[in-house]
């Protein structure tokens, strides 16, 4: 430490043969020491979080509806296939007053979500016996890839064939869209798990369960969890797909049937209204779900200057 010791001592001439140099020292240690100290959690008050959370996508569906009266009112399409914001509105404002809106709802929303709870229940073992069997990975790996990548509509016709048009064939296209995504996510939530954490728990006695349990998920939570949302997500799109082509008064009317039946009656009006609740329900999970969920994993982690 020579040449330190000389460049505390040259900074500091106050202090002769050298004690600088240790005062110094302990302020460079101390300077080091506070990078890597979690830094406070600064939260912004109530307001300015809804602020930010509200105001921007309020002012782009704002601004969206404005480019769309414009091209509206500049007929370049017609009536019947750009109608104008106010039509929609009013065919989305009669399902709601007479209460067809909630049915449509609930009649979607409560099967992606068992379909989805399914998905997870089926998807995290695979995803762990897929990440820690080398076998396994070799075996079936590229094939759950492949499956993601695969357009869930693709299925339907075999759903119909093998079920018949009842909600089992709904169930079996939304778990083929869910269950790979989140197994996959969990492979790869694993794979970026610090070697030393899996060595930790057999140095310590933990069986393959507990250490899947207390060690493997826990290290692999933020990426499962983005294997989760994407599940989510192709849920939603692979049960849109299955309602379109799978009408039967047994079913029910669901979101996917009701933009089906705008299009069979050539209504513009209903098919954007449906595109509309599909899209809003979408949005409406990921902010009251899964957002939360994310949040709470990045702030035990101290990742905050990430929210």
């Amino acid at each position: 430490m020579p040449q330190l010791d000389s460049a505390a001592r040259g900074s500091n001439p106050q202090t002769p043969g050298g004690g600088g140099a240790d005062v110094d020292l302990d302020a460079v240690g101390a300077g080091l020491d506070s990078l890597d100290a979690p830094v406070g959690d600064r939260r912004p008050g109530f307001w300015k979080r809804f602020a930010w959370g509200f105001l921007p996508p309020l002012g782009a569906l704002v601004l969206l509806i404005v480019v769309w009266q414009i091209l509206w009112a500049a007929a370049f399409w017609p009536e019947s296939q750009l109608p104008s914001p106010a039509a929609v509105w009013g065919e989305f404002w009669d399902i709601v007053v007479d209460g067809q809106v909630f049915g449509f709802v609930w009649t979607s929303v409560h099967r992606a979500a068992l379909g989805f709870l399914a998905g997870v229940l089926i998807g995290t073992p695979l995803g762990l016996v897929v990440a820690k069997v080398r076998v396994v990975r070799a075996a079936i790996g590229p094939l759950l890839t492949g499956l993601q990548s695969l357009p869930s509509v693709a299925w339907v016709p075999a759903a119909i064939l093998w079920f018949g048009i009842n909600d089992a064939a709904i169930y079996f296209v939304v778990l083929l869209g869910s269950v790979p995504s989140i197994a996959n996510g969990l492979v790869s939530g694993i794979d970026q798990i610090p070697p030393i954490l899996p060595r930790v728990g057999q140095v310590m006695g933990a069986n393959r369960l507990s250490s899947a349990r207390h060690i493997l998920l826990p290290a692999a939570l933020p990426g499962f969890l983005a294997g989760l949302k994407q599940g989510w997500a192709f849920s939603w799109r692979s049960l849109m797909a299955a309602e379109l082509i799978a009408l039967s008064p047994q079913l029910g009317v669901g979101l996917g049937a009701y933009l089906n039946q705008g299009s069979s009656f050539n209504s513009m009006e209903t098919v954007i209204a449906a595109i509309f609740l599909i899209l809003l329900v979408g949005v409406g999970i990921e902010l009251a779900v899964f957002r939360p969920l994310e949040r709470a994993v990045l702030r035990a982690r101290g990742l905050t200057s990430s929210l």
